[in-house]
């Protein structure tokens, strides 16, 4: 888990992996309250976990991924 920590916020870099699922998704380094906000009112992502489960995020990987 040690490349994980680099990609959270001070406060939640020490989790375990289940315990971030459930973090807010402000967690994440760059991505601000006001950002964790608007994904929240366009997609109703609240957490780490939801925002890695999307069917929108998801999708678009996955575009991205066969497009290389």
């Amino acid at each position: 888990m040690a490349g994980i920590a680099a990609k959270l916020d001070k406060a939640y870099e020490t989790l375990p992996v289940e315990e971030l699922a459930k973090a807010p998704v402000a967690a994440l380094q760059g991505v601000s309250d006001s950002d964790a906000e608007h994904l929240k009112a366009a997609f109703g992502i609240d957490t780490i976990g939801d925002l890695g489960t999307n069917k929108f995020f998801l999708w678009a990987q996955s575009i991205a991924t066969l497009a290389k």
